[in-house]
């Protein structure tokens, strides 16, 4: 197998993947909507490192693992379920809050609770290593060199890191964040309904 072109196919692929919809992207866009651009940046930085966790453990065998001992993977999937339902309770139950005035010291929390909400979002569904092991094997040669695997995990950095950077970028505008503070009400209960179908979708869905 050429390395070029299996790592060409990898980078589509994962990007294709990244930028489909799901609560990761949910929770960017609210992040930084409510907190600003800082804050929409550090969910996005924590995406990646969630992902490179994920991707780590694909490559070198944690997959393997869960398959080996299905009630460990069923314990990470129900984890994940489950904050999921707790972040789609938390929008719902504040969707009527109206957004907190300008602080620094404030935003500045806010940023931080984005990072963490965002890092434990995309470490608590196990979904993202399976998926990333399937296009490993389908798209990697049988025993990759090392300098390959530093290459993977790159680019797994890269596509996560610029697509969520992009959303944040894109709905921490003024413009953007203007009609978020006019529509909230509305808008989070969308959002905290799509994280709650996922979540629940995660909690019955098969191995």
């Amino acid at each position: 197998m050429d390395y070029a072109t299996a790592l060409l196919g990898l980078a589509v692929v994962h990007l294709l993947a990244v930028a489909s919809p799901g609560p990761s992207t949910v929770l960017v866009i609210q992040t930084a909507a409510v907190s600003g651009r800082r804050a929409g940046l550090l969910a996005a930085f924590a995406m990646m490192l969630g992902a490179l966790v994920w991707a780590a453990a694909a490559l070198f065998g944690l997959q393997v693992l869960f398959a080996r001992f299905e009630w460990l993977y069923l314990v990470f999937r129900i984890a994940g379920a489950i904050y999921l339902l707790y972040l789609a309770y938390m929008l719902l139950h504040h969707a009527g809050a109206p957004l907190p005035e300008a602080d620094p010291t404030a935003v500045r929390a806010g940023a931080w609770q984005g990072f963490v909400k965002a890092l434990l979002l995309q470490l608590s569904n196990p979904k993202v290593m399976v998926f990333m092991g399937s296009i490993f094997i389908s798209l990697l040669p049988a025993q990759p060199p090392s300098w390959m695997d530093a290459t993977v995990l790159a680019i797994v950095a890269f596509n996560e890191f610029t697509w969520f950077a992009l959303l944040a970028l894109l709905f921490s505008g003024g413009v953007v964040r203007a009609f978020y503070r006019r529509t909230k009400r509305w808008l989070d209960r969308v959002m905290g309904g799509v994280l709650g179908l996922l979540g629940a979708r995660l909690l019955v869905a098969e191995v």
